[in-house]
């Protein structure tokens, strides 16, 4: 199979009808995407029943001053695993750069910092990420489940959680009102 272009700092878009309602209207940030395989963390669906503040608590940090924010659903993969996105202007020792977006820290750094008020001025949180092997997304790719779209601090961070699958299709001249599940045949 040909490889596709990599997808770092992309969005991933989940298209109408995918198989796999886990991901209806799904928006991922694609972390990593090289030849050993891909990881993406979902910003298009809040996680029910848990709140910034409230997850701090449970790791046993005063949350402070810091704004009870949303958490995200990041994905099936690892769904107790956290994991922040956030601006360039914080790194601690396993923040990994993504291209045009910011960057992304797995670790209880950030978390720390964040509820300390000197964390990364920009951030959301998801719990859990979707990860594809070798050539999966690629192959998944092709099916059409996915669309890829660029993205934007902007679109991140300040588009609202439940806005960001049709924003992000507009954004690439896309009405998403009009796309459909299936595909005719000649």
């Amino acid at each position: 199979m040909e490889q596709l272009p990599f997808l770092s700092g992309k969005f991933l878009l989940a298209m109408p009808g995918m198989a796999d309602p886990r991901f209806e209207r799904a928006v991922i940030v694609i972390a990593v995407h090289d030849e050993n395989g891909a990881v993406g963390i979902g910003i298009g669906h809040r996680r029910v029943g848990i709140r910034f503040r409230q997850l701090l608590k449970q790791l046993d940090i005063d949350p402070g001053d810091v704004p009870d924010r949303e958490v995200h659903h990041g994905g099936p993969v690892e769904p107790g695993r956290g994991f922040v996105l956030h601006s360039e202007d914080w790194g601690g020792q396993d923040t990994l750069p993504i291209t045009g977006l910011g960057a992304m820290t797995g670790t209880i750094d950030v978390l720390k910092a964040i509820a300390e008020g000197r964390g990364p001025s920009r951030w959301l949180v998801s719990l859990g990420y979707a990860g594809w092997g070798p050539g999966q997304l690629d192959g998944e790719m092709t099916r059409h489940g996915w669309f890829a779209a660029g993205g934007t601090p902007a679109l991140l961070f300040d588009t609202p959680t439940e806005e960001r699958w049709a924003t992000v299709f507009q954004g690439e001249g896309i009405d998403p009102r009009l796309l459909v599940g299936e595909t005719g045949a000649a």
